[in-house]
């Protein structure tokens, strides 16, 4: 009876292949639902009574299902025509992840952000703003200054960068009025392009954030 590679259950199968070339040549893995993994033959996919189901393992098990992406290139060129996008990404994330190294890869820097607790976005991106810190009861309440986001970042990139990005996550919550000055920052700071994270869709997607909030008609 040939050896068998036991794999724990919800491993991917990509992280085993490392065993001997015979592991290796392998093309296919049966699954079982409860009992976990082992190394089968077969080139099918098949689904018995006794709950094993064989795969086929594709280019995808090695590098990732979105790793190869053909609207990358549509992507990078949004960026820059648009300057603001508002995208969509599958409820399970991490595709969102591709999109940016490609940015990161064409020289841009990142100021991550969360719409949530963002206060206004034109006072704490651009204007020197108050923060209070929690007192908890006992310390008197005090207010604190902070420089502006955006600019103090713009500052400290490298004189090789592109651009600085500004990627706002949970930008859904924002309202219309918000949205609309973060259509219009690029155009106030050239070096800046912002990408904010609007909603959820079955695949990745982008639209120009102008559409979303209201500044032009939208093509559809």
């Amino acid at each position: 009876m040939a050896s068998t590679t036991n794999i724990k259950c919800g491993t991917p199968l990509y992280a085993h292949l490392q065993g001997t070339p015979n592991q290796k040549n392998r093309l296919t893995a049966a699954v079982t639902v409860a009992r976990g993994v082992r190394w089968q033959k077969g080139t099918h996919i098949q689904v018995k009574r006794n709950g094993v189901v064989r795969c086929g393992i594709g280019l995808g098990d090695f590098i990732g299902g979105d790793l190869v992406k053909p609207d990358l290139g549509r992507w990078l060129s949004d960026v820059e025509e648009h300057k603001a996008l508002a995208i969509y990404s599958p409820h399970e994330g991490g595709y969102e992840g591709r999109y940016l190294n490609r940015l990161i890869y064409k020289g841009y820097y990142f100021l991550d952000l969360s719409a949530r607790g963002l206060g206004d976005p034109e006072t704490t991106l651009t204007k020197i703003h108050p923060v209070c810190p929690a007192h908890l009861g006992k310390q008197p309440i005090a207010r604190w200054y902070f420089p502006p986001e955006v600019d103090y970042r713009l500052e400290a990139l490298p004189p090789d960068a592109k651009g600085l990005v500004v990627w706002i996550i949970e930008a859904k919550v924002l309202s219309k009025a918000e949205l609309q000055f973060l259509a219009l920052l690029p155009s106030l700071r050239p070096k800046v392009r912002v990408i904010a994270e609007c909603g959820n869709w079955r695949k990745f997607m982008w639209k120009p954030l102008k559409e979303i909030a209201g500044l032009t008609e939208s093509e559809d």
